[in-house]
């Protein structure tokens, strides 16, 4: 299993993990973002990534996926705040959740 944070100061837009999509947050409505983050992820293949956008600190979301996930995604920061943070949530390749096919 592997699950990967890295801070801003390491993370870079070459992680190996393909973006296939962006979600931005700030234009979703609060109680709609997490199912739409996590059914994106559900989507994804092994190996591919989502970016999220946000206003806010997401480690509420961190949590969920390490509860949910754990081992099983990479998390990165690119930009970590005060007004705009950016994540890459990638599926780790060789690991599998479940709900690949």
């Amino acid at each position: 299993m592997r699950e990967v944070i890295r801070p801003r100061a390491v993370a870079s837009a070459t992680t190996g993990e393909p973006v296939s999509s962006t979600i931005d947050v700030r234009t979703i409505a609060p109680n709609e973002r997490h199912d739409l983050i996590f059914s994106s992820f559900n989507a994804l293949r092994q190996g591919a990534a989502l970016e999220l956008v946000s206003d806010h600190e997401p480690a509420p979301l961190y949590r969920q996926f390490k509860s949910n996930y754990h081992g099983l995604f990479t998390w990165d920061y690119l930009e970590q705040g005060p007004d705009l943070w950016r994540v890459r949530i990638g599926k780790a390749p060789g690991n599998c959740c479940g709900s690949c096919s």
